[in-house]
């Protein structure tokens, strides 16, 4: 249910001009959410949601975070930005570098994304490798990690 919220939120601020949390509340009940402020509130923190301004001193919410980004849980955020040193490209393969004994653990972080080209993935002690489906998807799924770390 939260994901599905989440994308609603998702549609309603990029299809609509809402400037408020109170507004955004308003827009999930006409779509069926019945949420709190302190739900509408965590969502827009979770989905990196800011506030621009779209001119005349008003602002209004948006999608802060890349488009080309995944959602991932907070959890595994955070094992990517401290376990991985580096992310390398060779073709369609893509070479995670991790700290001693976390290549499994960004292996589970890595798995549980949606990242749609991702063939399969292998994990040793201190490096993932990550198989996509061809080389333009491998250049994808690194940058894709890079901003993440």
């Amino acid at each position: 249910m939260k994901s599905v919220r989440q994308a609603k939120i998702l549609d309603l601020i990029k299809e609509n001009r809402i400037e408020t949390q109170e507004e955004l509340q308003a827009k999930l009940k006409e779509c069926g959410f019945n949420v709190t402020q302190a739900t509408v509130s965590r969502d827009i923190r979770e989905l990196g949601i800011i506030k621009s301004d779209i001119g005349d001193g008003v602002y209004s919410y948006r999608a802060g975070k890349s488009e080309r980004q995944p959602e991932i849980s907070g959890k595994f955020a955070l094992i990517l930005r401290q376990a991985v040193s580096s992310v390398a490209c060779a073709n369609n393969l893509i070479v995670v570098k991790t700290y001693t004994g976390m290549g499994s653990a960004v292996g589970a972080a890595v798995d549980a994304m949606p990242l749609e080209k991702v063939v399969g993935t292998l994990a040793g002690d201190d490096t993932l490798l990550i198989i996509a489906q061809d080389n333009e998807s491998a250049k994808d799924i690194a940058v894709v990690l890079n901003e993440l770390i």
